[in-house]
C-alpha cells in the first residue's frame, strides 16, 4: 500500500512550482531554504518520481511534477474547503490579497460597496504581487489584486484597471507646471525609488537606460505611501503611479512615455460562497475612471 502524499509538503511544493526557485518559494512560506528543500526532495522521495530538473541555470518541473502540481492544487482546495466547513469558515470573512498600495489608491469604491452589505466581513492580508499569488495559490485568500506580467498558473484572471505614471515633484521643484514631462527631462534628477531587485525599480532604470538618461538615487524606500512622504519631505522626485495623489504641496506631471500597468484579480477556480461572488463582482466595477479612488478617498490627481 502506497502511502498519502504528506498534505503540508504538497503545499510546500505547490509554492515551489508556482517560482522554480528555493528562495522565492522559501520566503513566501517563511521558512528556511534547507527545510523547503528538504520537503520537496522527501515528497520526490515518497512519490518516488523526479519532480523537477535543472536546466542550465533555471529549473523546470518534469512531467511527473506537473501531475503533482495539479493534484496538490486540488487537495489543498479540499482540504480547505473541508476545514472550512468543519469550523464555520464558510460563512466568515472573505479575505482579500493586496498591496497597501492597491488598498490606498485603487480599491476603495469595490471595498466600500462590499463591506456596506448587511452581514458582509472582509479581511486584509496585505502583500507584494508576489505575496499575492502566493496567499491566493495557498488558499490564504479567496481572492487577489496585483500588477502581473503574466497569468499565474492555475488561477483565474481578470482586468481590473489600467494605471499610467506620472512624476511627483517636491513644492519649488522647477518642472512644477508641466502638462507633461519626457524621460529627457529627468536627466540628473535625484529619485526616490524602491530598493534593488523591485518590479517598479527595474522597470524605471530600464526605460532611463534605454533613453541614455542619467539619474541619482535620492533615497531608496518601499512602497508608494512612503516615497510620496518622502516627496513630501523634499528629498527628491518620485516616478509613481498616477492613482497615487500627491502629498499636500507637491505636483505631478504626466510621464507619457512610461508603459501603462494593469492591475488584475485574481481566485482560484471552483466553488464560492455568496460573499466571495459579490466581492468578485465588486471588483469588477474597478473601472480605469475616478471609480480607482483608494481608502484615503482621494481621486487620482493629472497635471500639476
Amino acid at each position: 500500500m502506497h502511502a498519502t502524499p504528506d498534505l503540508e509538503w504538497l503545499r510546500t511544493f505547490a509554492v515551489f512550482a508556482e517560482h522554480l526557485n528555493f528562495t522565492r518559494a522559501a520566503e513566501a512560506l517563511h521558512l528556511s531554504q534547507p527545510a523547503v528543500h528538504g520537503q520537496v526532495r522527501k515528497l520526490s522521495e515518497q512519490l518516488g518520481v523526479t519532480l523537477y530538473r535543472k536546466i542550465g541555470r533555471r529549473l523546470e518541473l518534469t512531467a511527473e511534477g506537473e501531475s503533482t502540481r495539479a493534484f496538490a492544487g486540488e487537495m489543498l482546495g479540499r482540504s480547505a474547503r473541508f476545514v472550512d466547513g468543519l469550523r464555520g469558515l464558510a460563512h466568515g470573512p472573505v479575505v482579500l490579497a493586496a498591496g497597501e498600495g492597491s488598498l490606498l489608491y485603487l480599491l476603495g469604491p469595490p471595498i466600500r460597496r462590499f463591506v456596506g452589505r448587511p452581514g458582509a466581513r472582509l479581511r486584509l492580508d496585505v502583500g507584494d504581487a508576489r505575496a499575492t499569488v502566493d496567499a491566493v495559490t495557498t488558499h490564504r485568500a479567496h481572492i487577489g489584486v496585483a500588477p502581473l506580467s503574466e497569468p499565474p498558473p492555475g488561477l483565474e484572471v481578470e482586468p481590473l484597471t489600467t494605471v499610467g505614471q506620472h512624476v511627483v515633484l517636491p513644492a519649488g521643484d522647477p518642472l512644477a507646471g508641466r502638462p507633461s514631462l519626457t524621460l529627457d527631462e529627468l536627466a540628473h534628477s535625484a529619485l526616490i525609488v524602491p530598493p534593488p531587485g523591485r518590479p517598479h525599480r527595474q522597470r524605471l532604470a530600464a526605460a532611463l537606460d534605454a533613453a541614455a538618461v542619467p539619474w541619482t538615487v535620492a533615497v531608496e524606500v518601499s512602497g508608494w505611501p512612503l516615497m510620496l512622504r518622502a516627496v513630501e519631505l523634499g528629498l527628491g522626485r518620485a516616478v509613481v503611479n498616477d492613482c497615487c495623489p500627491p502629498p499636500p504641496g507637491a505636483t505631478v506631471a504626466p510621464l507619457p512615455e512610461l508603459p501603462r500597468q494593469t492591475w488584475y484579480a485574481i481566485r482560484r477556480p471552483g466553488r464560492r460562497t455568496p460573499p466571495e461572488q459579490q466581492l468578485w463582482a465588486d471588483l469588477m466595477q474597478t473601472g480605469t475612471s475616478t471609480e480607482t479612488v483608494g481608502l484615503r478617498g482621494r481621486p487620482p490627481t493629472r497635471g500639476a
